[in-house]
């Protein structure tokens, strides 16, 4: 593997999990009080801005990881918009035990 591919894979690897804690949490706790609306929004910008790049280059790398950051980015931002009980309904769903 040439370095920059590797470079690449583990930015693309750490992009994608970064999100991961912050969606199980709200999953968890169903809080989300303290996340920033319009940060939020910025990011699935910017993520949805990457993936169409990808997709005008046709690289699949940036498509994937770009694609699964902005599943994960808007999760989090619908989570931060949906009244109290529309987002108690969705983490039971996700997370039945909670």
């Amino acid at each position: 593997m040439q370095l920059a591919t590797a470079i690449g894979t583990f930015a693309a690897l750490a992009s994608t999990v970064s999100f991961t804690p912050q969606a199980w949490k709200i999953i968890k706790s169903r809080k989300t009080s303290d996340i920033s609306a319009g940060m939020y929004a910025l990011t699935v910008a910017a993520f949805t801005l990457w993936t169409a790049y990808g997709v005008a280059l046709g690289q699949w790398p940036i498509i994937a990881a770009n694609g699964i950051c902005l599943l994960l980015s808007g999760f989090i931002l619908v989570m931060k918009l949906l009244p109290r009980p529309k987002k108690e309904k969705v983490a039971d769903m996700l997370d039945p035990d909670a």
